[in-house]
């Protein structure tokens, strides 16, 4: 077989790889996304709002299960793979690993429960977070298996897996919602074991497309050293801090954001809603999209890695041609979602908001106008930072969006004091949040490759 021929079949695994990730992202997102308007309808605001007083900690779940935990053992999956080293090791430790840490976190979440909703303001969702915290242990679980699979460069169990967790939360809270709409507090009880019982059922995915592959498909020419927990910490603690950055931010927004605005604003609440729930949520979706690029760019980039350290490395599989050919796929998808976004963002803010005011619809097209260009962005930086962790410095871009994060809380606590900018201070902040984010992970990701070529 040709190199040329060779070449192509990568980067066409690579752009199946992506697309899958993509689909079954975005089409877990569509599912969750209609499932707000029956849930509003049975149980009506106030049940919505006790319910969305425990979510949150259910996405930054999620946000590690994700992206934290799989795109390292992804990482150091791909990257024994690509020295023939079996994996099999890598896989038990980070299985055990992890297991204990969300074993640990589910008697956490029981624990401080009582503290937790008194805390809120609510102790009705109490046994909510009882009902939730078994979804700790099975996602840390479902975790390591999808990073184990994108390691190998088979992103279908991923995807089956996001849209069966959607699928089965949607079915079962509906079903919930229908049973208790007459007792809202324990509607949202059960609303919260339905997530549990989506995890429980994915993990039942991930165990049936495992048992299949049982460590084979790929012959190792030696079984490797043992891996140590410590050495899988040491890449996924930096990764998931990455990660965590953006809904930790986000946190700190709705306090701070929002006392700002309510200097001079009596609608504070809504204006910070209608970017954080409005154009966040609309720049959000070709973000999740391009997020397939990121999976699949990790076990790529790190396989290069491997084969460059191991001197088996050639020119056409060096970490900074995948590297770049990453960047251009996403540069490719997310810029013209990125331009329509600006271009047609009254016509999208009427179909997807059909229920607001004049006025509050005026506004949210003006904050999707204005923040549309994180969605190319904020999709850049996604692969780049998945590029600095199969090159093993994940540290690098954490460092980056906590840098970009504190400018952008700077900036926006200056800019909100002014009522004429108003709640739009904070999109053009955040955009400055991940433009310099982008920038710095850029070079970043320039000096180490330079330096595995080098090497």
């Amino acid at each position: 077989m040709s190199e040329n021929t060779k070449k192509k079949e990568k980067r066409g695994g690579f752009i199946k790889g992506a697309a899958i990730i993509a689909a079954g992202g975005f089409i877990a997102k569509v599912v969750g996304a209609l499932y707000r308007i029956p849930l509003t309808n049975l149980i009506g605001g106030h049940g919505i709002g006790l319910y969305q007083m425990v979510y949150p900690v259910y996405c930054l779940l999620l946000t590690v299960s994700a992206t934290g935990i799989p795109s390292s053992i992804a990482k150091l999956t791909a990257e024994r793979l690509g020295k023939g080293q079996s994996d099999k090791p890598l896989f038990k430790t980070a299985i055990k690993l992890f297991l204990l840490i969300g074993g640990v976190g589910t008697l956490l979440m029981c624990l401080l429960a009582p503290f937790l909703s008194v805390a809120q303001g609510s102790r009705e969702v109490t046994a909510g977070y009882f009902t939730l915290a078994p979804s700790v242990l099975l996602v840390s679980a479902i975790s390591v298996f999808r990073g184990y699979f994108q390691g190998r460069n088979n992103m279908f169990p991923t995807a089956v897996s996001e849209i069966t967790e959607q699928v089965v939360k949607v079915g079962f809270g509906l079903l919930f919602a229908y049973l208790f709409r007459d007792d809202v507090e324990k509607a949202v009880v059960f609303l919260l074991l339905a997530v549990s019982i989506s995890e429980l059922f994915a993990l039942f995915v991930m165990l049936f497309f495992f048992k299949r592959s049982a460590f084979g498909g790929i012959t190792a020419h030696v079984s490797g050293d043992k891996v140590s927990a410590k050495s899988v910490l040491r890449l996924s603690i930096p990764v998931t801090f990455s990660a965590m950055l953006i809904p930790l931010s986000s946190l700190l927004d709705s306090v701070l954001a929002v006392r700002l605005l309510g200097k001079y604003a009596s609608d504070a609440v809504a204006l910070y809603g209608l970017f954080s729930g409005g154009a966040v949520t609309v720049i959000n979706l070709p973000v999740s999209v391009c997020y397939g690029i990121a999976a699949a760019s990790v076990p790529s980039v790190a396989e290069a890695k491997a084969k460059a350290e191991t001197g088996d490395g050639k020119k056409n599989s060096s970490v900074r041609k995948r590297l770049f050919f990453a960047l251009g796929i996403t540069a490719l998808v997310a810029a013209p979602c990125a331009l329509g976004l600006y271009l047609f963002a009254e016509p999208a803010a009427k179909i997807i908001f059909r229920s607001l005011k004049a006025d509050e619809l005026i506004t949210l097209v003006r904050l999707i106008k204005i923040f549309s260009v994180s969605a190319l962005t904020l999709s850049l930086v996604q692969t780049l930072s998945a590029c600095l962790t199969a090159q093993g410095k994940p540290k690098f871009a954490a460092l980056s969006m906590l840098i970009g994060v504190v400018v952008k809380t700077g900036v926006y606590t200056v800019l909100l004091q002014n009522a004429e900018i108003s709640v739009f201070g904070l999109a053009h902040a955040t955009n400055l949040c991940y433009l310099i984010a982008f920038l710095l992970d850029f070079i970043y990701n320039i000096i180490v490759s330079k330096k595995s070529k080098e090497n």
